[in-house]
């Protein structure tokens, strides 16, 4: 395999500056257009629920791609590839800005999402080929800090440009970005290309990854609104996964050029590294979603009050996120991985405690301190996840446990959902139950509403409202401490893995640990 020296100096302080651009621009898009679904609706003259199918579309094609990665860069090179991705993703962004009904603006979105799955895995592949092995750590870091910022500002970037310039522009606004990003990497990483094997195309393969990935995005993003297994649809979509994946599983495992390298989990630190990232990101990003849904549905908070609560979860990450890459290499990265998860346990503990009555102050400091987390969570386990692999796999690594992480965000958001309106609605049943003419509380407050002069029938209709807001809490703290007990049982998982040698944070050679 080609080898490339490391890059220093202002070189390589732009071409981490353009590979981080790349990567904030594409994380960013996939949670900017959420809070603008409403008037993209409006003003394209579709329901709400066919607006739905913006975020739809980006994700099913996106999560096709992701996995591709390795087999793509292997044909085409990586640099090329990424500079490809880069401008397509241009490309169709300025299309979605301009789309005049949904139908178009649906197609932009998925050949969107298709051409963006390469560029995070490559440009942290790229990235760590930048920087000497012992500042690996730091690339990684430098790489996380990006991922873990651009959810929070999607949602209040989309809210503001929608509110005041127009919707469109959170589609334009990637075109700046990504010509500078395209440019930077052009002129900082021009001569470094990977070698390019010329592979069959795993037609079979390919076609069964299309099938059951599109299958599991689509029933996830409307499960819900089809009342999930009640529906024939959603059990047809139920089927339609469960066998592709299991034809896609055994073709991929016998095949000779596979379209996804599935013996990377021969690797024990790339399997224990990707299911300890997965479900951590899963019931992380279930909060993530959770939280300002509960915010403004239950605690009367606006959108940008809900998210000016939850964006302190930057603060520490971005803080401490350098300390932890520099120091890396000579702290088992399995130690900062249990310290997220402790921390993580902490905060959906504290929160689990949360009352109708919480202060903003007391919500955004659950965030404050869970950007610690946030610090010691992506970092440590991806240089877990790598560790040990030739350097020609780094790619199909990195795309294969963000494929991972993708798809256990798309499902997490499903049901930590559906969980809390359920939960709610058994919390009000149980509270139900008490509401009666002899209970003490229940005189209580019908005499304190009847001192107002309500009708009876505007008591019971307030007496109705305090026990649905009382639900919904209880629900979603119920939530909050499941996510902590689960975190506390992620802490044996990481150290399923093998110790990283000390000292080699990068892929150096077919033996080299990362």
């Amino acid at each position: 395999m080609i080898s490339h020296p490391p890059l220093s100096g202002n070189r390589l302080v732009l071409a981490t500056l353009a590979l981080s651009l790349a990567t904030f621009m594409n994380v960013l898009d996939t949670t900017i257009a959420n809070v603008a679904l409403t008037t993209i609706a409006g003003d394209l003259g579709v329901s709400a629920s066919q607006g739905t199918w913006v975020i739809t579309s980006f994700g099913v094609a996106n999560a096709i791609s992701v996995p591709l990665t390795g087999w793509l860069f292997m044909r085409f090179g990586q640099l090329r590839l990424f500079l490809a991705s880069v401008l397509l993703f241009v490309l169709t962004s300025f299309l979605c800005g301009i789309a005049s009904n949904l139908g178009m603006l649906l197609a932009f979105r998925a050949l969107q999402g298709l051409v963006a799955g390469p560029m995070i895995p490559l440009s942290q592949a790229l990235l760590l080929q930048c920087y000497p092995k012992s500042k690996a750590g730091m690339a990684i870091a430098l790489w996380a800090m990006t991922t873990v910022i651009a959810p929070v500002m999607g949602p209040m970037l989309g809210g503001w440009l929608t509110d005041n310039v127009s919707w469109p522009w959170i589609f334009y606004i990637n075109v700046p970005v990504g010509f500078v990003s395209a440019w930077l990497t052009w002129v900082t990483l021009k001569g470094r290309e990977s070698e390019i094997r010329r592979l069959p195309i795993d037609k079979i393969g390919l076609a069964l990854l299309i099938i059951w990935v599109g299958a599991v995005q689509i029933l996830l993003d409307k499960g819900k609104d089809e009342d999930w297994f009640s529906s024939n649809f959603i059990v047809g979509l139920a089927v339609i996964a469960f066998v592709g994946f299991a034809f896609f599983l055994i073709w991929e495992l016998t095949e000779k050029h596979p379209i996804v390298d599935l013996s990377l989990f021969k690797s024990r630190n790339f399997t224990t590294g990707t299911l300890a990232i997965t479900v951590g990101y899963a019931v992380f990003f279930g909060n993530l979603v959770l939280i300002p849904m509960w915010l403004q549905r239950t605690m009367g908070y606006t959108a940008t009050w809900a998210g000016l609560v939850t964006a302190p979860v930057g603060i520490l990450a971005l803080i401490l996120s350098p300390l932890v890459g520099k120091t890396i290499h000579k702290v088992d990265p399995r130690l900062y991985a249990s310290v997220a998860f402790m921390v993580f346990a902490a905060c959906g503990f504290w929160r689990s405690t949360f009352s109708p009555d919480v202060s903003p102050w007391s919500i955004a400091g659950t965030h404050v301190l869970q950007g610690l987390a946030m610090a010691t969570f992506f970092i440590p386990l991806t240089t877990v996840i790598l560790s040990g692999l030739e350097p020609n796999r780094i790619p199909a690594a990195s795309g294969l446990y963000n494929f991972t992480r993708i798809m256990a965000g798309s499902f997490a958001a499903s049901l930590y959902g559906t969980l809390w309106e359920d939960g709610a609605i058994r919390h009000h049943a149980y509270l139900a139950e008490s509401i009666t003419p002899y209970s003490q509380q229940t005189s209580q407050f019908v005499e304190h509403a009847a001192s107002l002069h309500l009708a009876p029938q505007q008591v019971y209709g307030m007496l109705d409202r305090v026990l649905e807001q009382q639900s919904f809490i209880m629900s979603a703290t119920d939530l909050f401490w499941l996510s902590g007990a689960m975190f506390i049982g992620l802490l044996g998982l990481v150290w399923l893995s093998r110790p990283v040698r000390q000292g080699a944070t990068a892929p150096t050679d077919a033996g080299g640990a990362h």
